[in-house]
């Protein structure tokens, strides 16, 4: 589940560096939240990350309404 499915942003990895240089594996997954979405006039599901719905890349299902 930890990918969006508008951007396609995915886990990252790297490591994590001690004080004494010693290095372990690293995962950053992303924020992604699975919401009800408006496309071509269907409500459907997606996983969408936290970014992509506050930049408005996506139109939440229930907005429409409340804006009224």
């Amino acid at each position: 589940m930890a990918k969006c499915e508008v951007c396609g942003k995915s886990v990252q990895f790297g490591c994590n560096v001690s004080h004494s240089h010693k290095k372990t594996n690293k995962m950053w997954r992303p924020n992604v939240q699975k919401i009800r979405v408006v496309e071509n006039n269907r409500t459907i599901r997606k996983n969408v990350c936290t970014s992509c719905i506050r930049s408005g890349k996506i139109v939440k299902a229930g907005a429409t309404s409340r804006a009224k």
